[in-house]
């Protein structure tokens, strides 16, 4: 029978989603509701397995884990792009690797979850109403505020245009900015350091990659506004995390809001869990009841096909 590991499911959903009775006798699913501790574990748990159902960056595929899972031919991901997963061994091995479509609209919306959070305060007073306690801080308007966007692709446009409808004001710098569609969507270029300079909210939405690594650092950070704030829903390693903690710990900044991270979970003692300024979620900008549906019957899809020498969405 056919070998099918669904790694990383942290909320067990995939077998609510896929009805795994009509594939009995075809298919054997077997799900990983839990990050491996490290490489080697999973290669003992991998090694029989015939295809792989991965979430996003959670288990890198790298060369050494590839290269050591003798029955492997096939790997799903979520998404149509995935760093963390060696292509160049994938395809050396004859290991067929396809993706699934994704809604771009749930990370739009966190980002608007974090900005909201912070300028309300919502961290401080959720906790406060549960203990008895009624209005103990100000919040701050949006209206009339520069919005800086790192990134004007597809999800920073959304966000642009919910800032507008607030009412701010919208900056953005990439190395790749695209003049025209800025001008289109009514959002004014910026050099980095001048968005840095005067954004009363910074917000990161380009795509990750080795140029994008520790964009932000001390450097950055400190020419800020002290009552700005930061938000990252891209990818951890954009932002220097020890310069971070340093800047929430020296208040050079009012404050940030996390969706991603340098580790994956987050380790339960991480200075970033401490700071009452910092509004922290465990990387849930794409996790939603439609994309989960859409990523693995998608998955299920791109398997028969493959198996039928037809492959769907395949990455390469």
């Amino acid at each position: 029978m056919f070998k099918v590991a669904v790694l990383d499911d942290y909320q067990d959903i995939f077998n609510q989603i896929i009805d795994t009775q009509k594939f009995k006798g075809k298919y054997e699913f077997k799900v990983f509701n839990e990050t491996f501790l490290d490489e080697k574990e999973a290669i003992v748990a991998l090694e029989k397995f015939d295809a792989l159902f991965i979430m996003r960056e959670r288990t890198p595929m790298t060369k050494s884990l590839i290269s050591s899972l003798p029955n492997l031919k096939y790997i799903m991901t979520s998404g149509m792009r995935n760093n963390a997963i060696d292509l160049e061994t994938a395809k050396k091995n004859k290991i067929l690797v396809c993706g699934t479509d994704i809604n771009s609209n749930p990370a739009a919306e966190v980002t608007w979850a974090l900005i909201l959070g912070l300028f309300r305060n919502m961290k401080q007073e959720v906790d406060n109403m549960f203990q008895g306690y009624w209005q103990s801080t100000i919040g701050l308007e949006l209206k009339g505020k520069l919005l800086g966007l790192i990134g004007l692709g597809k999800i920073g446009t959304q966000v642009a245009k919910v800032a507008k409808a607030f009412g701010m004001e919208v900056c953005a710098w990439s190395e790749n900015l695209n003049l025209t569609h800025a001008n289109e969507t009514g959002v004014l270029p910026m050099t980095k350091e001048d968005l840095f300079k005067n954004s009363d909210i910074i917000s990161i939405h380009v795509v990750f990659g080795e140029r994008y690594k520790n964009l932000i650092t001390k450097n950055e950070l400190n020419i800020m506004k002290k009552s700005s704030f930061l938000i990252n829903t891209s990818r951890g390693p954009i932002i220097n995390e020890e310069d971070l903690i340093d800047a929430l710990k020296n208040e050079t900044i009012a404050g940030v809001g996390l969706d991603v991270y340098n580790k994956e979970p987050l380790p339960q003692d991480h200075k970033l869990r401490f700071f009452p300024n910092a509004l922290l979620l465990p990387h849930i900008g794409y996790v939603t009841a439609e994309n989960y549906s859409k990523f693995y019957n998608q998955m299920i899809e791109n398997l028969e096909s493959c198996l039928n020498n037809k492959p769907l969405r395949e990455i390469s």
